[in-house]
């Protein structure tokens, strides 16, 4: 496996991809529901539109697992898993929180991580075993060791209107004990504000795949941890994801595990 063709794929097909979306702020004329509050618009299809076919010409033998459109299956243990737009609702209303994620997975194992921020040209990148980085600079998670000096990220899921396992009980229980919680609209960017020392824990629950695929990755690359809300395995395709520079993760999972 050549990882560095992977990782310069990677790099450049996420710039490109954010390049238009930068270029598309403000511009979308389309919204489709998907749910009550789980929407789609033209700008994503777009994205995804340019990834899909970058792969395809690239790597046509590897699969492809991206939000909005059916995954395409291959032999190969290669797997590419996309989000073209993380952080919809925010493009959709002009607040300036979104990034492309891409990640790449091997046998089930996620070796390569990039998540572009193009409003603020930031572009994190993890290789498995070899560190996360930010704009080519090596990040680490930060040192903070109690959950009352800690700055806490979380997001709520589609369903919540619908369903009584919505968040909205830990995000209760987290206010009052951390310095402070944000909500801010990326699950792929929250986790790089964890690897990057940011954010200091972060815990949401019902992702999917390419919304922390390559987050999770940088993560643990910058010395951080993830795990499900009991501390245990993580997995991508899991329901639960809790992530933090290590030292909060014991009062974080005692919360969410509700002991």
């Amino acid at each position: 496996m050549d990882m560095t063709a992977i990782r310069d794929f990677a790099v450049e097909t996420a710039r490109a991809a954010g390049a238009l979306l930068k270029e598309n702020v403000g511009k979308v004329n389309r919204i489709e529901f998907k749910g009550a509050v789980d929407i789609v618009t033209e700008v994503d299809r777009k994205s995804e539109e340019l990834i899909m076919a970058s792969i395809r010409k690239s790597f046509p033998a590897h699969g492809i697992l991206t939000e909005e459109s059916p995954e395409v299956k291959q032999d190969s243990p290669c797997k590419w898993i996309i989000d073209p737009l993380d952080g919809t609702t925010n493009y959709s209303h002009g607040f300036p929180f979104f990034c492309v994620s891409i990640g790449f997975e091997v046998e089930g194992e996620v070796r390569f991580g990039a998540v572009y921020d193009p409003m603020l040209d930031e572009l994190y990148t993890a290789e498995k075993g070899k560190g996360a980085f930010l704009n080519g600079k090596k990040i680490k998670v930060s040192a903070i060791d109690e959950l009352g000096r800690g700055l806490l990220a979380t997001g709520f899921p589609y369903d919540l209107r619908a369903s009584k396992d919505n968040n909205l009980d830990f995000f209760s229980q987290f206010s009052l004990k951390a310095q402070a919680i944000r909500r801010a609209g990326s699950a792929a960017l929250d986790l790089c504000y964890i690897a990057s020392g940011r954010f200091d824990g972060y815990w949401e629950m019902k992702l999917r795949p390419w919304d922390v695929a390559a987050g999770s990755l940088i993560v643990e690359e910058a010395g951080g941890r993830v795990t499900d809300f009991s501390g245990g395995r993580f997995s991508i395709y899991g329901k639960e994801c809790l992530a933090s520079n290590k030292l909060l993760h014991g009062e974080m999972t005692r919360i969410l595990s509700n002991k």
